[in-house]
């Protein structure tokens, strides 16, 4: 077995080139990690296809019988029972309480909306709309004289102080906001010069004495710590599957050598016993003593229901003699003669006379 085997030159799933450092310590622990692993996983593999077989032979033989047994009882003493109350108590009283509501509480109220409601409301809907009219025309008088008020008492003394008072005080203010705003800006260029030379002293601080030792502590430590420590997990991973599947053919290696032992040390000569000895002896047995005891039993049934159709053909005759002597012999029916001829008299081929020329 080729532990270290690579796939060849040219093949589209080769795995990318590692550096030399990480292939000649992935090439190190290798063969010593998947010994261990292997030595490791095997019993575990083993214990593993034990469970996997007993659970599977307890789920097949108690579990799902069980299972199936209480899914029966369920249905049997919860579904069935809830579904015969809902279907014989739940529904009907539903229905009988629905038709009465509806009798009771609908059929009234649509009598009340129909014949009091609408034309209550069709008649206060009239006043309504007439009141609106009144308030309407009212309204509309009261706005006029309003609008005329505010124009008089509000909007011409508003304009009036807007373009006497407002306007020139705005232009006034304006000529001293542009005088404030160019001092302004030099006081925020000069600000924006003492930020940005602070700005590079801190950057250049921070830089030299957080950056570069952090980029070199990553850069020459903490990256071919990574490197080393990928490879080894990688190998570790590997040896694993590698160990996994191993233990996979060593257990059903095993699995199978017990399965044999089993075979040749109990089924067959089981199977033996059963075919050579146990079925010769069940043989003889239903020949010479099942068969002639059923013969037996088959005899004496029949003698038994013989025996009882006698007693009840005694019994009835008993009967019949006794109500003879309570109330005598029955009245013939007088025989009437039919229409129709016999057997005897009837036209056959063989005879030309029929049953009405016949002497």
């Amino acid at each position: 077995m080729d532990l270290g085997k690579r796939s060849p030159a040219g093949d589209p799933q080769e795995p990318v080139r590692r550096a030399d450092t990480e292939g000649r310590l992935a090439v190190a622990v290798r063969v010593p990690v998947r010994i261990v692993v292997l030595v490791l996983v095997v019993p575990v593999r083993m214990v593993w296809d034990a469970l996997v077989v007993g659970g599977r032979f307890l789920r097949d033989t108690v579990l799902r019988p069980f299972g199936r047994v209480l899914a029966w009882l369920g249905r049997a003493v919860f579904v069935w029972p809830l579904v015969g109350v809902w279907r014989y108590v739940v529904v009907p009283v539903v229905k009988g309480v629905a038709w009465l509501g509806h009798v009771l509480l609908v059929v009234p109220a649509v009598w009340v909306y129909r014949c009091a409601l609408t034309p209550a409301g069709h008649a206060l809907a009239w006043f309504l709309r007439g009141v609106g009219a009144v308030c309407a025309a009212v309204g509309r008088g009261v706005h006029a004289g309003v609008a005329r008020l505010a124009r008089y008492l509000v909007v011409v003394p508003a304009g009036w102080l807007y373009a006497w008072v407002l306007t020139p005080a705005g232009h006034a203010l304006a000529w001293c906001g542009k005088g404030l705003s160019w001092c302004g800006r030099g006081l925020v260029r000069g600000l924006g010069t003492v930020v940005t030379g602070v700005g590079m002293v801190l950057y250049w601080v921070v830089r030299v004495l957080l950056v570069l030792p952090a980029l070199a502590l990553w850069r020459w430590v903490l990256a071919p710590a990574g490197r080393a420590l990928a490879a080894i997990g990688r190998e570790v991973l590997d040896a694993l599957g590698h160990a996994w599947r191993v233990a996979g053919y060593v257990s059903r290696a095993v699995g199978r050598f017990l399965g044999t032992l089993f075979r040749w040390t109990v089924a067959e000569p089981a199977r033996w016993v059963y075919r050579s000895v146990l079925t010769s002896v069940g043989h003889a047995v239903r020949d010479t003593v099942l068969r002639p005891v059923a013969e037996a039993a088959r005899g004496a049934g029949r003698a038994t229901r013989q025996a009882l159709a006698a007693a009840r053909l005694s019994v009835r005759e008993a009967r019949a003699d006794v109500r003879r002597l309570l109330f005598g012999e029955p009245v013939k029916e007088r025989s009437v003669a039919r229409r129709e001829p016999s057997a005897t008299e009837a036209r056959t081929l063989g005879r030309s006379t029929t049953a009405l020329t016949k002497d």
